[in-house]
């Protein structure tokens, strides 16, 4: 079964449900959010986004999907860049509720498939915080190797915030 659907508009009203459910265990890990994003409004206007910037090639949105068939929460290739670097930024998160089911782990490795198969990239990569284990670890079982660490790289609940950087390479 694929964890993974690609983001539809119609899933915005699930998605407000799981930010707003999940906001406070989401916040240590996440930009700060204008009240809107909690909002079935702010939600339609994020996936409009995404799926603009899919139209563009710039991003490749998903839903994870539980074991049910449920939205559990997203993930993205981000910043697709091709030409000769053949690359793009993966980011994720889960509802509280779906977390320890390996659900972020199956999701990264279906995604990772698709970006070097159907896509054809030649590398991505994901930053965590350095406290961030868990993360870590869904990287660490698909294969990502940890390449660098990077001060102050995000704006994460408020501060910028240092960042641990893997990647994954096609061959």
């Amino acid at each position: 079964m694929s964890h993974l659907r690609p983001l539809d508009i119609g899933d915005a009203g699930r998605l407000a449900e799981l930010v707003v459910r999940s906001r406070d265990f989401l916040a240590p890990w996440e930009p700060v959010r204008p009240e809107s994003y909690f909002t079935a409004a702010g939600q339609r206007e994020a996936v409009a986004q995404s799926l603009k910037a899919r139209a563009s090639g710039l991003m490749e949105p998903f839903v994870i999907l539980d074991d049910d068939g449920v939205v559990a929460g997203r993930i993205n290739l981000n910043n697709i860049v091709r030409g000769p670097f053949q690359s793009a930024s993966m980011g994720y998160w889960l509802d509280q509720q779906a977390t320890g089911k390996g659900l972020a782990t199956r999701a990264a490795g279906e995604l990772v498939e698709l970006a070097f198969g159907t896509l054809g990239l030649h590398r991505v990569e994901a930053g965590t915080l350095p406290h961030n284990h868990a993360s870590q670890a869904v990287l660490l079982r698909n294969g990502f190797e940890q390449f660098g660490y990077a001060p102050r790289y995000l704006a994460i609940a408020g501060v910028y915030s240092d960042h641990l950087l893997f990647q994954r390479l096609a061959d």
